[in-house]
């Protein structure tokens, strides 16, 4: 029983830390590698190739406002087979 509460409350307490990021504006790299769901390792060697906007105010702080991070999340958008078709049925008129 006490091992169901412990994993509960860890539960509880993982949704409550993932809410807190939704609603802040600049994320850490450890906020932004949980909002955007890749390792903070991940999310670094992006900064470190400038392949991912970031913020760095101080030498060791790096900070990533959440629309930027939406904005490259969902740059490399992939077209559905629906709008292939219709593409190909308009270049074939």
């Amino acid at each position: 029983m006490d091992h169901q509460i412990q994993t509960q409350l860890s539960e509880i307490k993982e949704y409550i830390s993932k809410q807190a990021v939704l609603n802040k504006d600049p994320l850490t790299l450890a906020e932004a590698a949980l909002y955007a769901g890749v390792s903070k390792s991940y999310l670094y060697k992006l900064t470190s190739k400038r392949a991912i906007p970031f913020y760095r105010p101080a030498s060791k702080l790096i900070f990533f406002k959440r629309s930027e991070l939406d904005e490259w999340l969902l740059n490399n958008r992939n077209p559905s087979t629906m709008e292939l078709s219709e593409l190909n049925l308009r270049s074939k008129k």
